[in-house]
């Protein structure tokens, strides 16, 4: 039997993300001042949600919804993909036993759109796009698109669209997808990764006037940052930790301890972090508090053959 756990590429960031999730947790809604008294510096139960340490959230379920979509499917289909988050929302699919048959921490406007779905509306109509439907709901479960070959940058933002519709959100996912595509495509630094997939964006959406609100990004102005879940703050916090540390266990906890959407932050830089690092830079105390992990091993297996014949 091979050891998955050495040859496997997809677990590097999907675990990196399911550990980052569930690091978040536990803290999630604290501030930046709170954290800074009494630092996160592992796994650590209860607290939000009164869950048990290695609890993940919907970042991860979502995730995961997305990634058996495409397996059972062999292929993007969008409606599976949204019948998987109804399962998850009516019955907590795709969560761990302890979180009961109700899912906790699912975000406004993904509760909208998926309303909107089990109501008829067409997936890819399901999503909402107004000025403030661009929190990170999307962005939180893009990062399996990363491992798809020759994945285009409409199904991207086709992804993105079943929850978040606005154009802003659907760059977001672009941008990160982009990143992730770089570090496991070159051999590079983190900002060299990050120039190359800002300088993608740029040049594929030159015409957006949503662009404007990428230039902290492109110019590298991140020194103010802040947790919440607004997309774009996201982004900005969790390019901000990998460039302002040198290790995966770093990265997350900083991006835990800025405090707001902390779970989200973590996760969505465990992700990039993990593909960064690679699978054995991530704690292994840490992996072993996840409840499932490896039911989510396995998932990422059945994905990267998927993704190995795509």
């Amino acid at each position: 039997m091979k050891n998955i756990y050495n040859v496997m590429k997809v677990k590097d960031g999907i675990i990196g993300f399911v550990v980052g999730d569930a690091l978040g947790v536990p803290v999630e809604f604290h501030d930046r001042e709170d954290l800074e008294k009494n630092p996160v510096v592992g796994m650590k139960s209860y607290g939000t949600y009164n869950m048990p340490a290695g609890t993940w959230s919907d970042d991860s379920a979502m995730t995961i919804a997305t990634m058996t979509s495409i397996v059972n499917m062999q292929e993007i289909d969008y409606e599976d993909i949204m019948n998987e988050f109804v399962k998850w929302a009516e019955t907590s699919e795709h969560m761990q036993e302890v979180t009961g048959d109700i899912p906790f921490d699912m975000g406004i406007t993904t509760s909208h759109a998926i309303f909107n779905y089990r109501n008829g509306a067409p997936a890819l109509e399901s999503g909402c796009c107004g000025e403030r439907d661009n929190g990170n709901g999307s962005l939180m479960r893009i990062l399996p698109l990363a491992y798809i070959k020759d994945i285009d940058w409409e199904t991207v933002e086709n992804i993105s669209a079943l929850t978040h519709a606005h154009e802003r959100s659907k760059i977001s996912c672009a941008l990160y997808v982009a990143i992730a595509k770089s570090m496991l495509e070159n051999d590079l630094s983190i900002r060299e990764h990050i120039g190359i997939a800002c300088d993608k964006i740029k040049k594929h959406y030159e015409k957006s006037p949503e662009l404007k609100n990428f230039q902290r990004i492109f110019d590298n102005d991140l020194d103010d940052i802040n947790g919440k879940g607004y997309v774009i703050y996201t982004l900005e916090c969790v390019i901000h930790c990998l460039l302002t540390t040198d290790s995966y266990r770093d990265a997350v906890l900083k991006a835990v301890n800025i405090g707001a959407d902390t779970d989200t932050n973590a996760a969505i830089c465990g992700g990039l972090a993990g593909i960064y690092y690679g699978y054995d830079s991530i704690p292994v105390d840490w992996i072993n508090e996840i409840d499932r992990i490896d039911d989510v091993v396995s998932l990422c297996e059945k994905y990267e053959e998927y993704c190995d014949r795509s």
